[in-house]
């Protein structure tokens, strides 16, 4: 993987480390929405929220456009695409290699070494 990629990849799950930043990307995920409504389910001064904002803007996970005094928050699902497909390869490799391991303990049963 490129650097430039994986830095990308490194950016998202930094992104999708905290769980206020995952509930705003589960929100999203039905449709863009405002600051305040994004913030309005979170116990945390504004200022702190919008830092959470911040970070997903900066991973891109998010995009946001400003209309008058509002701004609003949309989802960008490319790089959640791509986590995805990481985490699939890793799983295919994972399962791999315990399919192997557990075909090389039945032969040793087998064998009763």
């Amino acid at each position: 993987m490129p650097n430039s990629q994986a830095a990308q990849l490194t950016a998202v799950f930094r992104g999708l480390a905290d769980p206020t930043r995952r509930a705003v990307i589960a929100r999203l995920s039905r449709g863009p929405a405002s600051v305040t409504s994004l913030a309005q389910p979170f116990a945390m001064a504004l200022p702190s929220f919008i830092q959470h904002l911040d970070v997903l803007e900066d991973c891109g996970l998010v995009k946001s456009k400003k209309v008058g005094r509002v701004r609003t928050y949309r989802l960008v699902p490319a790089p959640l695409t791509r986590a995805g497909a990481w985490l699939a390869q890793q799983r295919m490799f994972w399962n791999r290699r315990l399919d192997q391991l557990d075909a090389h303990l039945i032969t040793i049963k087998e064998s009763g070494e």
